[in-house]
């Protein structure tokens, strides 16, 4: 059992942005010799930005550069945690190890979800087949990386960030790229029709076959079934493919929790101190489910991690009551017929489709492809989706997270100017 006296033994089981956010801010916070910290990283590299893979998959940063800063107290890398004691408060390793914790925080993060298509798994098989990819961690980034070649066949499946990021990272690469998407629209969860036309367009003018209302059947293999060659297509028809991406989304880590007997709904519930059902336990960042609700989004866990490491240091009453968060997509092009120079910058906030009475301000430059829309209820700012000339982000963000009254005075159009009504 955790010692009672001396210094705090604090537990992080995940090296993602949570789990590495929350070490630097308690070792910034905590006062002298209160905390021992141990994180434990089942991947064997560096932590690193995980928003900023599609970078090194284009071939723009090298793994390095995404790295996160050093962890500090003791970080164990490649170390997996595979049982939680909470009667004894000791966390089980894969490799014998027991590490013992006062405090344990769960940021295990999610999984890529994997559809259920025939032909993706077999009896005898327990990874995927060859060919065919998750785009989640720096292992699949840099498995696609060394599999694509220019020419190379590639089908992504799934139209929301991750594939979008995905297909255009491999056009740049020069990969002959389809994006299938079971949705109307891509990136249904950030944008609206309007929106995601344009970035539509943008994508099919970087050389990128998009297919919206494309449900996907199957994988077909070759014919002594050692790999994908084929996309198979709810009406039969078949993309050929030299690699297939799995973009369909994240699913909460949450096998050690609901082992332990912790309360787990689609994610580990937290209470507004991120405290799990067990008093000595918390959870942070795509694994946490607080007030009913998932964020998935690298906002959420940075906040979630800062609220976290006030309240176990300086600031007992410190509470996280949610977090409203900001998405940002930069997509550069693939080709020099692409004017390279110009990537498309897309931002989206709140709710971009509006309600019954809502206001709403839209502006569209076709010619320079940018579109700027906000949603306006009553005196609030709810949602808005800016593709192609972020210059009034700043502003309205700020608007959005405050949740504060507009001016009066002022007309909803200048929202869209460059000051952004301020």
């Amino acid at each position: 059992m955790a010692a009672v006296g001396g210094a705090k033994e604090i537990v992080v089981i995940g090296g993602g942005t949570a789990g590495v956010r929350l070490a630097q801010r308690l070792a910034a916070t905590a006062p002298a010799d209160a905390v021992n910290l141990t994180l434990l990283g089942e991947e064997p590299h560096a932590p690193y930005n995980r928003v900023l893979l599609a970078e090194v998959l284009a071939g723009r940063y090298g793994p390095e550069v995404i790295a996160l800063p050093p962890v500090p107290g003791g970080e164990r890398r490649g170390v997996r945690a595979v049982r939680i004691d909470r009667d004894d408060r000791l966390v089980r390793c894969a490799d014998g190890g027991v590490v013992p914790y006062d405090r344990l925080i769960l940021a295990t993060g999610s999984n890529p979800v994997l559809p259920p298509l025939r032909g993706l798994r077999r009896p005898d098989h327990d990874g995927l087949p060859e060919g065919v990819h998750a785009f989640r961690t720096m292992d699949d980034c840099l498995a696609l990386s060394a599999a694509v070649r220019p020419g190379t066949r590639a089908v992504v499946i799934g139209g929301g960030l991750l594939g979008v990021s995905a297909a255009r990272a491999l056009a740049e690469r020069g990969a002959q790229v389809v994006l299938a998407q079971q949705g109307e629209y891509l990136m249904e969860r950030q944008l609206d029709r309007a929106g995601s036309r344009l970035l539509r367009t943008q994508l099919e003018a970087w050389g990128v076959e998009v297919h919206t209302e494309c449900r996907v059947r199957g994988l077909v293999r070759t014919a002594d079934g050692t790999r994908v060659a084929a996309v198979e297509l709810a009406d039969g028809f078949r993309l050929d493919a030299d690699l297939t991406v799995l973009a369909c989304g994240v699913r909460p880590r949450t096998g050690l929790a609901r082992a332990a007997g912790l309360d787990v709904r689609r994610g580990v519930v937290v209470d507004d101190e991120l405290r799990t059902s067990d008093p000595h336990i918390h959870a942070i960042g795509d694994c946490a489910e607080h007030d009913e609700r998932l964020y998935g989004l690298a906002g959420a866990a940075l906040e979630q991690a800062d609220v976290l490491a006030r309240l176990l240091t300086v600031d007992p009453s410190a509470r996280y009551t949610g977090t409203r968060s900001l998405t940002r997509l930069t997509l550069g092009a693939s080709s020099p017929e692409a004017q390279p120079e110009i990537p498309l910058d897309l931002a989206a906030f709140g709710e971009t489709t509006p309600l019954p009475g809502d206001d709403t301000v839209q502006l569209t430059d076709a010619t320079r492809g940018t579109y700027r829309k906000v949603v306006v209820r009553g005196d609030r700012l709810v949602g808005g989706v800016l593709l192609g000339d972020l210059a009034t982000v700043g502003t309205l963000a700020r608007t959005w997270e405050d949740d504060v009254p507009l001016p009066p005075t002022t007309p909803l159009l200048h929202l869209l100017t460059p000051d952004g009504g301020s």
